[in-house]
């Protein structure tokens, strides 16, 4: 058997991790008994028995069903303390699966009501997350994404919010949730006041709907990067365009196959956009939902997909690159790439 190296001490950057879904199930166990949350019954059977419910969202009353449970994890985030607690453990995962760059997306109205409103929730996100790098050595921004279920107004108003703690870790402005809901043109407005800011354009597409909500994001809010995106895989031209412009894709495997988008590992079109020269950030998207972290990541690549080492330590650079981290951080990412690249295998 071919001896090969160990993905979690490859260097890399992390670049779509969901806030709630972050949470270590342990975590979220203890603080809904902490505040007698009834969590739903098909989460606490997965959580206990250590796999991930069973979900399907490729129409909509699956993406409803997933959501639920979203929520009612995100519902045990109530004080500053879980917030702390919550990115202090999602850096401790990220660096124990060798991330050494972590840009965590979060929508702060979701945790607005409990946390004393928006500025102050965005507040103590940001402190978390400076008191994590403090305390773990990870390097971690943050992306702020708007809710496409919700007015677009809303979602200028976060833009603005975003662009005002520019100086405080925030790197990028999203859009998220069912991307079969609200056109990416609504949000023009929103993006346009977060690049004028000087933020990175990072929406979600081409994950519940194909190509077209790629393209949609690359038109009408000049992404820099695209949340997923794996279903540019369809169309040739569109391959191009993102490899040509050198944009981002954030492709969650193990998220993709959890939430019906393809019914195998395999069947994720890795090998397809790799190949067709479009970059790559391989991410866990909400890890507590789907049941693996960073790391298994690329052992969905190497395992399903045939990725030789050499062809990890060139996802792990496009991940680095991909990233806004500071060129000294990413310089020093791409140099254990090599090292670890040139170490022997075990």
């Amino acid at each position: 058997m071919e001896r090969v190296r160990d993905v979690s001490e490859l260097p890399k950057a992390h670049l779509h991790l969901h806030f709630t879904g972050s949470m270590r199930p342990a975590t979220l166990l203890e603080l809904a008994d902490k505040y007698g949350v009834r969590l739903p019954e098909a989460l606490t059977e997965a959580l206990v028995g250590g796999e991930p419910p069973r979900l399907r969202a490729t129409d909509e009353r699956g993406w409803f069903r997933f959501q639920r449970l979203y929520d009612a994890a995100r519902s045990c985030l109530r004080e500053p303390e879980d917030i702390q607690r919550l990115v202090r453990e999602a850096a401790e995962e990220d660096l124990r699966d060798g991330s050494g760059w972590l840009e965590i997306q979060v929508d702060p109205t979701s945790y607005a009501p409990r946390l004393g409103g928006l500025i102050p929730a965005l507040e103590i996100i940001l402190d978390a997350v400076d008191s994590a790098m403090r305390e773990t050595g990870l390097g971690m921004r943050v992306l702020v994404a708007a809710n496409r279920m919700k007015h677009p107004l809303d979602a200028r108003t976060l833009a603005r919010l975003a662009v005002r703690y520019r100086d405080r870790g925030v790197i990028g402005f999203g859009l998220s949730n069912d991307e079969r809901r609200g056109m990416a043109r609504d949000f023009d407005r929103a993006f346009a006041i977060a690049r004028e800011g000087g933020l990175l354009s990072a929406p979600h597409g081409g994950e519940l709907t194909g190509p077209a909500s790629v393209r949609d994001c690359l038109d009408d809010l000049h992404a820099g990067r695209i949340g997923h995106g794996v279903r540019a895989a369809e169309d040739p031209r569109l391959l191009k365009r993102l490899a040509d412009r050198q944009v981002t894709c954030e492709v969650c495997p193990a998220s993709n196959v959890a939430l019906g988008v393809y019914e195998k590992p395999e069947d994720v079109p890795l090998r397809t956009l790799f190949e067709a020269g479009v970059p790559l950030a391989l991410g866990a998207d909400d890890p507590l939902l789907f049941g693996s972290r960073l790391a298994a990541q690329y052992e969905i690549a190497r395992h399903h997909h045939g990725f030789t080492d050499a062809e990890l330590a060139e996802l792990a650079r496009q991940s680095v690159r991909g990233s806004v981290a500071p060129q000294d951080v990413q310089a020093k990412l791409l140099a254990g790439i090599d090292a670890w690249l040139s170490a022997p295998a075990a």
